[in-house]
């Protein structure tokens, strides 16, 4: 008994806080979409279903996630194995430029591939702006980092023997492949593509940025009902809908993890050097890269450059509020805005170690009894709950729910950085949870024999082992929290907006000089959290492949 008290005083913390602002939102969602008159009525959300908008919505969203993944895929495994397999110069730089995409704001994607492929821009010749194929190309661009860690964590680790026993008796590098190598492989490729398919079919900015309403997923869509429409059951039908979708695909994922591989054998040995049947692979991650740098530098170029000519007069703008004399677009300069993310990000970063340190310690610490086993299970799966529900769907739900008292907490500081930490809350766990669930035990036992209470155990058992994915955890969600746009675009106020908040805004206006700000600010942006991944890539924890 004493046991289970403690565990649940652990718990406590991010109990009451996934309750209120996570279970109690998500729940008045649901309720908009089910009771939407205060009248019990399920048939409201198969109405909204049978709108031909909402089809294409919906048939969208597949497409663009499907076309999206299948192309992650056959792109990231050649560079896993590149990246993973094989030693060369520079090896660990090229992974972190590669991871950089993903933890970009999906905000700032969305503003390069708009300057790459808009009329005058470096591919503004193909055709692709504003089209479901440039939406698409963005999307693997910001994606294809997650099958590379992911298959390559796994691809890392497995013995080389069963391949080299085939390529023995005359297999050839396709057959081993097919045969050995790929069987092992599969539960990671599954999990990343299912993980992958998520993110694409809940990419906001990407879509929202390069699509508008033309072409609409459904996180967009509630989005637009949300905001323009003022259409709120339509849009909570939609999020009831996303919900289950979602959540049905982290469960595809999860069972993919761990699916069980007794016959696959690990091995710990070195990567070998470059090969000549290596370079076709070699060859697929340098055009990778050249695909990844590409919208980057056409990002970086247009802020540079103004009426022909090559000027930082874009960052100098970052100072105003852009718009005409008399209307600005901004009721403060980006500058503040930028100044308002920082420390956004500061305390959703805190709050996020704060949840996710005491829920990988909950879920880790070794069970002793059944009703122990079944009670960290429990709040195992409550836990990775927000895994479920998107930013959009996260942000509408404090919309709705959170405006009235008791809990009016509409114009509370902590209300943003909330909704960021429950964002990055899963990164963090994800980050955590193999290395504290990695120590042995006995280790803390032995700690506990020679009189150390329990936070002295945790300070020279655990944390030594810790601290190190401690820091990466810390990189990962304060880079998430600066490019949050889904949830932070329902609740930021107009006098403190956020860096991808005025970056959306300054795009919507036909001036140049605008434009030219967005391109700057979003510069600023991905300097930003590119940096904090680099420092995070230098501590060398696989975080992603954890997913």
């Amino acid at each position: 008994m004493r046991r289970l008290a403690t565990l649940l005083g652990l718990a406590a913390l991010p109990l009451a806080v996934l309750g209120v602002f996570f279970v109690l939102p998500v729940a008045g969602m649901v309720g908009r979409g089910v009771w939407p008159d205060g009248v019990f009525d399920p048939g409201a959300v198969l109405d909204v279903l049978t709108r031909p908008r909402v089809h294409r919505v919906l048939w969208f969203t597949l497409w663009s996630a499907s076309v999206a993944t299948v192309v992650s895929v056959a792109l990231g495994l050649p560079a896993a194995y590149v990246l993973h397999r094989l030693r060369f110069p520079g090896r660990g730089l090229v992974r972190g430029l590669l991871l950089v995409p993903f933890v970009l704001p999906t905000v700032v994607v969305g503003v390069a591939f708009r300057q790459l492929l808009r009329e005058g821009g470096l591919l503004g010749g193909l055709g692709l702006d504003g089209t479901p194929t440039g939406i698409v190309c963005a999307l693997v661009f910001f994606n294809v980092a997650v099958v590379i860690r992911t298959v390559g964590a796994t691809w890392e680790g497995l013995d080389r023997r069963p391949a080299e026993a085939a390529a023995a008796l005359g297999a050839g590098p396709v057959t081993v492949f097919r045969t050995v190598t790929l069987p092992a492989l599969r539960p990671a490729v599954v999990s990343a593509a299912s993980v992958v398919f998520l993110f694409c079919a809940t990419a906001f900015g990407v879509v929202l940025t390069l699509g508008g309403s033309r072409y609409s997923s459904v996180e967009t869509e509630i989005y637009l009902l949300t905001t323009e429409l003022l259409d709120l059951p339509a849009a909570a039908a939609l999020s009831v809908l996303q919900l289950v979708v979602v959540v049905a695909l982290l469960v595809v994922a999860g069972r993919a993890r761990r699916t069980p591989d007794a016959q696959v054998q690990r091995s710990t040995a070195r990567a070998q050097p470059v090969r000549r049947r290596d370079l076709p692979q070699v060859a697929v991650t340098v055009v990778l890269l050249a695909a990844v740098a590409t919208p980057v530098v056409a990002l970086v170029v247009g802020s540079l450059r103004r009426d022909g000519a090559w000027t930082l007069d874009s960052y100098r703008a970052l100072g105003g509020r852009g718009g005409e004399p008399g209307d600005p677009t901004l009721v403060v300069p980006v500058t503040e805005a930028l100044l308002n993310s920082l420390r956004i990000a500061v305390d959703a970063t805190w709050m996020s170690l704060l949840l996710g340190g005491l829920v990988a310690v909950v879920v880790t610490r070794r069970s002793r009894g059944r009703a122990e086993r079944r009670l960290r299970g429990a709040l195992d799966g409550f836990f990775m709950l927000p895994l479920g529900v998107s930013a959009v769907t996260l942000g509408f739900g404090f919309l709705i729910t959170l405006d009235s008292p008791p809990l009016d907490l509409r114009s509370s500081p902590l209300l943003v950085p909330l909704a960021q930490a429950l964002v990055a809350l899963p990164l963090v766990v994800r980050t955590l949870v193999p290395v504290l669930a990695g120590l042995d035990d006995r280790q803390r036992q032995a700690a506990a024999s020679l009189g150390a209470g329990p936070l002295r155990a945790f300070a020279t058992v655990d944390l030594p082992a810790t601290w190190r994915p401690l820091l990466a955890a810390a990189g990962f969600a304060f880079a998430v929290s600066l490019g949050e746009f889904g949830a932070t675009s329902f609740l930021v106020r107009d006098d403190a907006p956020t860096m991808p908040v005025v970056i959306f805004r300054l795009i919507g206006r036909p001036g140049a000089g605008d434009y030219g700000a967005a391109l700057a600010a979003s510069v600023v942006l991905a300097a930003t959290t590119a940096l904090v991944m680099l420092a995070v890539e230098r501590l060398r924890v696989p975080a992603l492949g954890a997913w």
